[in-house]
C-alpha cells in the first residue's frame, strides 16, 4: 500500500552519458545560490549542531520542487537540523545538478528521474542513492496553438525541453519514438527539432517565434499559457494511475556514509513540509512563490501560479515503478545503455521516520540497497 501522499490541489548522468547543451546559471559556479534573509531559514538558535556544520542543497526554482521552496522558505527543515546550516543553490536542469552533487558542490539534492539514473549508472552505483519522493505531476506540452492544433501537427516544429537528458527531454524523445518519428538524440535533429532551452530564456524564445511549443515543468508551462500558448497534453495523462516521479530526493552516497544523521534531519524535514503543505494549500503556494520572489526577483502572477500548482502533488513516496519506466525510456533514445540500477534507493531513513508517524513504508520496486 503506497504511503498517503500531500497533494497540492487547490489553492526531471553523473551529467548525461552526453555533452550538456544548455547550463544552469552560473553565479555561483554550478547553479545560482539561493539566499535566504528570513528568520526562519536560520540555523535555530541554541540548536544542537549534527555531524556536519552545514549541509548543501541543491533544487530548481520550478513548483515541481515544491517541499524544496517551502521548505527551505518555512524553515521545516531547518528546525529539524537544529545548529546545522543549509545553504542552498538553485540549477535549471538534473544534469548540472547530478555535476555540481559529483564535486562536493552540493550533498543532497531534489532532481528528477531521469539525471538520477544516469549519474547513479555512471558513478557504477557509487555516486548517489535517492531517499525519498517529492512530487508527481507538472509537465505539460504545451504549443503554439496558430501553428499546432493537434499532436500530429508537432512534426516539423521547433519544440524545447530544459535540457539534454534531464527528465522532460526524455520524455519528450519517447514519446516521439512511440509516434514513429525519428530524432537524433544527440543533435535534436529530425522529423521534430528538440531544441534544449534553459528554462528561464524559454518564455523570451517562445514571444519571439524561435519556438512553436515546449515540453517543460511547472512555473515554466503556465508562463508560455500566459503568452498565449495552450496546453496540448498534460503528461500526467500518460500514466497509469495518472502518477509518475517528477522529483526525488538524492544525496551523495559520501555524504550519506559520513553523516546519516543530517541526512535523517533533513528528511524528516521534508515529510513535515509535504504534511504542512497537505494541511495548508493556499499558504503553501503563497510560500512557494514568496520563494520564487527571491530567486528570480519576481512573484508568478496568479493566472500562472494558480494553474501550475493545481497540476502537481507533492508525495514522500518515490513512485519507484515510474523511475524503471523512464530508465527504459532512456535506453530507447539511446542517451544511456541498459542500467544496473539495483541499489539506486535506500529509503531505510524515510520508512523508519514513516513507520515512527504510524504511516505505510514506501517501496523500491526492487531496486533497494542490500
Amino acid at each position: 500500500m503506497p504511503a498517503p501522499r500531500s497533494t497540492v490541489r487547490r489553492g526531471i548522468a553523473a551529467v548525461a552519458a552526453l555533452p550538456l547543451l544548455a547550463v544552469a546559471a552560473t553565479a555561483c559556479g554550478y547553479g545560482s545560490e539561493a539566499k535566504d534573509d528570513d528568520a526562519k531559514a536560520n540555523v535555530s538558535a541554541g540548536g544542537k549542531k549534527l555531524s556536519s556544520d552545514t549541509v548543501k542543497i541543491g533544487y530548481f526554482p520550478n513548483l515541481t520542487h515544491a517541499t524544496a521552496l517551502v521548505g527551505i522558505q518555512e524553515g521545516t527543515i531547518q528546525k529539524e537540523l537544529g545548529g546545522t546550516g543549509v545553504e542552498s543553490t538553485t540549477f535549471n536542469a538534473g544534469p548540472s545538478e547530478i555535476e555540481a552533487l559529483n564535486a562536493g558542490s552540493i550533498d543532497i539534492g531534489f532532481i528528477g528521474p531521469s539525471p538520477s539514473i544516469n549519474g547513479y549508472s555512471k558513478s557504477q552505483g557509487k555516486g548517489l542513492r535517492i531517499i525519498s519522493g517529492s512530487a508527481s505531476g507538472g509537465v505539460k506540452l504545451v504549443v503554439n496553438p496558430k501553428k499546432i492544433k493537434t499532436l500530429d501537427d508537432l512534426k516539423g516544429k521547433k519544440i524545447a525541453t530544459p535540457q539534454l537528458g534531464n527528465t522532460q527531454d526524455v520524455a519528450f524523445l519517447n514519446w516521439i519514438s512511440e509516434k514513429g518519428w525519428k530524432v537524433d538524440a544527440q543533435s535534436g535533429k529530425g522529423d521534430v527539432s528538440v531544441v534544449r532551452s534553459d528554462n528561464k530564456v524559454t518564455p523570451d524564445a517562445y514571444r519571439s517565434g524561435d519556438l512553436d511549443g515546449a515540453w517543460v515543468p511547472e512555473p515554466t508551462a503556465s508562463k508560455l499559457v500566459s503568452e498565449g500558448a495552450k496546453v496540448l497534453l498534460n503528461e500526467t495523462d500518460l500514466w497509469p494511475d495518472k502518477k509518475f516521479v517528477i522529483t526525488n530526493i538524492i544525496v551523495s552516497q559520501k555524504f550519506l556514509d559520513e553523516h546519516p544523521d543530517v541526512v535523517e534531519a533533513v528528511l524528516k524535514g521534508t515529510v513535515a513540509t509535504n504534511k504542512w503543505i497537505n494541511a495548508n494549500p493556499d499558504e503553501a503556494k503563497a510560500s512557494a512563490n514568496k520563494a520564487l520572489e527571491k530567486l528570480s526577483g519576481k512573484p508568478l502572477a496568479p493566472e500562472i501560479l494558480d494553474p501550475a500548482w493545481e497540476s502537481i502533488e507533492v508525495t514522500d513516496d518515490p513512485l519507484a515503478e515510474t523511475l524503471k519506466t523512464q530508465a527504459g525510456y532512456s535506453v530507447k533514445s539511446g542517451l544511456l545503455k541498459e542500467p544496473d540500477l539495483q541499489g539506486i534507493y535506500d529509503l531505510g531513513p524515510l520508512n523508519k521516520i514513516l513507520e515512527a508517524e504510524g504511516r505505510p513504508e514506501v517501496a523500491d520496486a526492487g531496486l533497494g540497497v542490500k
